[in-house]
């Protein structure tokens, strides 16, 4: 540990506390850019911060003290106090570690895993694993220790340790999302799988591969296209997303208007449950019908039911022909009533994205895209794949449903440059929004999906809120699936702003649900939602999820606080 790091492991309990329980929106933060604000994406050679020694008593009353004052914020607004988010007050929280317990259950780790690399108590690392700017709900409280495993084993090891002390786990690979869905409410052991991101067996003649967690999509398809295999893994959400975490919020992205969602893809995968077991959902076949389908239990879960180590993926063949365009329109309505007909009419595009003037203001304005200047009008991006003949028919049928709903400026890639420059406004998108932050403010990111027909009418109505509320935000998604994004840009600190944005976003929430659509279509619920959730499913189909989650997590320990309460 360099001296430094030691320094900062070290720091007084009045000082380390305030580094801990710090405002997300600090003193001084100034517009920053795009590429800055980004986490840093798997296989870019950073390594994770590790404490190899600490004062062990120090740093964790310090940290045990923030989860405490977590817990207590959290107690309140559970019973009742202002932004509660409680759903059945029937059960109590239950009982974690007492500091005590959690020196013994971190030693413990420490001592059977033989690597004292493996935990890290640096204020720095804890603050990174229960914070994150880019996420809609950061509830307080930070994880008690960050640990670092390096097998299946180890994961074991450490799940066996905590159901012994009764200590939360939190699992964490790229930390990109969007819901609190890795926030530590009551302290615990965050597990970031930081050293788990390889490739574990390639079965090219098969079209699958074997992958640990915290390898990223894109670093995946990097190295397939190294090897030569014409084989790619084609669900695409955020640049800094990983498997793990794609896994466990079933996340979609561009392509899913295609390809599906990451539940179509995973053939197996290597779990470990509460108490440290371990076991594998199915075997290698693309089909099976042996039995439940575990695959569908822990896709979606969030982490809540055990923690993936290895995941089985299907792959596809690299289309021969790839084809970008983009196509303004004069209303957010024409733009998504012509989203709606591309897919009621059964044309096969690949992706087809939405955004608004707003949206498309905010990329110029960010420079993200520079120095390409974007035409301020709602937006819709096309992706095109297949052989050379159905991309052209493809887009000879795009173009005539474009021009039927007021379509104008359709502008083709011409080559593979282009196709990324095209693309690139809305893979900025987020990141766009987030250098325009000033100081104070934050953005609020959620989405939810309806079926086709009802498109036009959500998002035309959830846009002339926003615009009557006075907010600063805007409309983008992958409509093609039926599913849309809010990005608001708000102050937090001012309660009267922070109120309009909640009344925007539950408003388009029971908007989507009177419309037989979903609180969520990709970021999951985590933190945040879990309300939504209620409306959403009711009571009766909570209980047989609580059912569920008490079988193989009766301690309630893994990643406790998200998608439901006790």
């Amino acid at each position: 540990m360099s001296a430094n790091r030691f320094a900062r492991a070290a720091r007084p309990l009045s000082r380390s506390l305030t580094v801990l329980n710090k405002s997300p929106c600090t003193a001084g933060q100034q517009r920053f850019a795009a590429s800055s604000s980004r986490p840093a994406a798997a296989g870019n050679g950073q390594q994770p911060r590790i404490a190899s020694t600490w004062s062990l008593s120090g740093v964790l009353a310090i940290a045990v003290a923030a989860s405490v004052l977590g817990w207590g914020a959290s107690e309140l607004r559970h019973r009742g106090f202002p932004g509660a988010v409680l759903l059945d007050s029937a059960f109590p929280t239950p009982r974690y570690a007492s500091m005590r317990e959690m020196e013994q259950a971190l030693e413990e780790i420490r001592q059977e895993i033989g690597n004292d690399d493996i935990i890290s108590t640096d204020p720095d690392d804890l603050h990174a694993h229960g914070y994150s700017e880019w996420s809609s709900s950061n509830p307080e409280g930070l994880p008690v220790a960050v640990a670092y495993p390096r097998s299946t084993e180890q994961v074991s090891i450490i799940a066996r340790i905590c159901h012994k002390y009764r200590v939360p786990i939190i699992p964490y690979s790229g930390g990109s999302s969007l819901e609190g869905n890795f926030s530590a409410p009551y302290g615990g052991i965050s597990v970031d799988f930081a050293f788990m991101d390889k490739i574990v067996q390639f079965n090219k003649d098969d079209m699958d591969v074997v992958v640990q967690p915290s390898i990223g999509w894109q670093d995946l398809n990097d190295q397939l296209a190294k090897m030569g295999s014409g084989l790619f893994f084609p669900i695409d959400p955020g640049p800094s997303a990983k498997i793990g975490g794609m896994i466990g919020t079933n996340c979609s992205g561009t392509n899913a208007v295609k390809y599906g969602t990451m539940k179509d893809w995973v053939i197996n995968l290597t779990v470990v449950l509460a108490d440290g077991t371990v076991i594998k959902t199915r075997r290698r076949p693309r089909k099976s019908s042996a039995g439940y389908n575990l695959n569908g239990l822990f896709v979606g879960s969030e982490g809540t039911l055990g923690l993936v180590t290895e995941a089985t993926l299907k792959l596809t063949v690299i289309p021969e022909e790839f084809s970008v365009a983009v196509v303004t329109f004069p209303s957010i309505r024409n733009a998504a009533s012509a989203a709606a007909e591309v897919m009621q009419t059964g044309i096969p595009v690949a992706a087809m994205e939405i955004m608004d003037e707003v949206q498309m203001k905010v990329v110029n304005m960010g420079g993200a895209t520079a120095p390409r200047v974007w035409k301020e009008m709602p937006t819709l991006f096309f992706k095109f794949s297949g052989t050379k003949a159905s991309v052209k028919e493809n887009i000879d049928l795009v173009q005539k449903i474009t021009r039927g709903h007021n379509g104008s400026n359709f502008e083709f890639a011409k080559d593979a440059r282009e196709q990324k420059l095209l693309w690139s406004a809305r893979k900025e998108s987020l990141w766009s929004m987030l250098a325009l932050r000033k100081e104070g403010e934050e953005v609020w990111s959620t989405d939810v999906a309806v079926p086709f027909s009802r498109l036009a009418d959500i998002i035309e109505v959830s846009k002339k809120e926003m615009d009557d509320l006075g907010l600063f935000a805007s409309i983008l998604g992958h409509i093609g699936d039926g599913n849309f994004h809010e990005s608001i840009i708000y102050n937090r600190q001012d309660k009267s702003e922070r109120d309009k944005v909640e009344t925007c976003v539950k408003n388009m929430v029971k908007r989507a649900l009177e419309m037989e659509g979903t609180c969520t279509g990709e970021h999951s619920i985590g933190w945040g939602k879990k309300e939504s959730l209620l409306w959403e499913v009711g009571q009766d189909t909570l209980g047989v999820m609580r059912a569920i989650k008490l079988a193989l997590d009766p301690k309630w320990i893994m990643n406790p606080g998200k998608i439901f309460d006790r």
